[in-house]
């Protein structure tokens, strides 16, 4: 069975095909990620860091 909410970390995840995958956090804790779609569905995701100095 799937994974309930309370049970994961704070984050982002994307859903597709019924498959849920964890958007990875910029190493230096700075940064955003831009998620392309493409026929209602996510196709790509940019990220962009950054880093505080």
């Amino acid at each position: 069975m799937g994974k309930h909410v309370a049970d994961l970390k704070d984050g982002v995840y994307v859903v597709k095909n019924g498959e849920m995958k964890a958007v990875q956090a910029p190493a230096t804790g700075f940064g955003k990620t831009i998620i392309s779609w493409e026929a209602n569905k996510p196709t790509r995701a940019i990220h962009e860091y950054s880093e505080k100095l």
